[in-house]
């Protein structure tokens, strides 16, 4: 194996043709994706890695100046779609991976075929009459909270951004994640997320691409959902009845539905969309 892709730990699940690359979100790795990839595993060349710093990727490898913006992590999206020559890709992205995914397609766009935004913000900070949904003084305090305690704000704030409190296994899930996550690299990474404005990024990306956007979603609001579907060229907007941050573990069989319409696949179930 490469050093790239033992690098990111890359796992590559069936033979077809057309790529299918699932990337996770902050403080979570590719066994995230796990009820969503048997779905697809029959038609398409499912690929998943790891961001740097996360699951079983290779922290040493974790760069403060490459990875000090999105970018850096899109470059290391478009370095594993050229070492498996990938092509055609139909890129899945959860959270800030949906914006390191556009940056990458807007980097080299003949590589990707569709987009799948799952829970995209281009800017988490509310900003004249742009609603993000947090206040500047917010993220500081959050991010404060992060560096001071790493496992505090991880019990804290995964909940949270889990939602479906009914189901506190799913936010036990996630905060066990968090906790696993490199604490150096997660709050570095923390930052690069939250303090982003990637809004005139969106313009350029001439991939179409599907918004998945949850109801009563603390972290990417509707609001944010709909910016993105006006300033996205090519986009299809579904409002999903899912609620909370991460539909691909509370609402699988919804999230794959959405998709498979969007693909155009055997069970295209349009969840209610506008």
């Amino acid at each position: 194996m490469s050093a790239v892709l033992q690098r990111h730990n890359v796992k590559v699940i069936g033979q077809s043709r057309q790529p299918m690359l699932f990337a996770h979100g902050y403080g979570c790795d590719q066994n995230m994706w796990r009820f969503i990839t048997p779905a697809f595993e029959d038609r398409y060349r499912v690929v998943l890695f790891d961001h740097v710093g996360h699951g079983q990727s290779d922290a040493a490898a974790f760069d403060a100046a490459r990875h000090g913006t999105l970018q850096g992590y899109a470059d290391d999206v478009l370095a594993i779609c050229r070492e498996l020559d990938l092509t055609n890709v139909v890129f899945v992205g959860h959270s800030v991976s949906a914006m390191i995914g556009a940056l990458a397609a807007i980097q080299e766009p003949e590589r990707f075929d569709r987009l799948v935004l799952i829970g995209p913000s281009p800017r988490y900070i509310n900003d004249g009459d742009y609603v993000g949904g947090f206040r500047p003084e917010d993220i500081e305090g959050l991010l404060d909270f992060l560096d001071s305690n790493h496992l505090g704000w991880s019990s804290t704030m995964a909940p949270v951004i889990m939602g479906n409190p009914d189901r506190p296994q799913l936010g036990e899930e996630l905060t066990n994640s968090f906790c696993r996550t490199n604490p150096e690299i997660a709050k570095h990474f923390a930052r690069v997320t939250f303090l982003s404005d990637n809004r005139a990024d969106l313009s350029k990306v001439a991939t179409k691409a599907l918004i998945l956007q949850c109801s009563q979603d603390v972290i990417a609001p509707e609001a944010v959902g709909r910016y993105m579907h006006q300033n996205l060229p090519d986009s299809e907007l579904v409002l999903m009845n899912a609620t909370g941050h991460c539909p691909n573990l509370s609402a699988p069989e919804e999230t794959i539905a959405a998709i498979e319409g969007f693909l155009g696949g055997p069970t295209s179930v349009k969840a209610a969309a506008e």
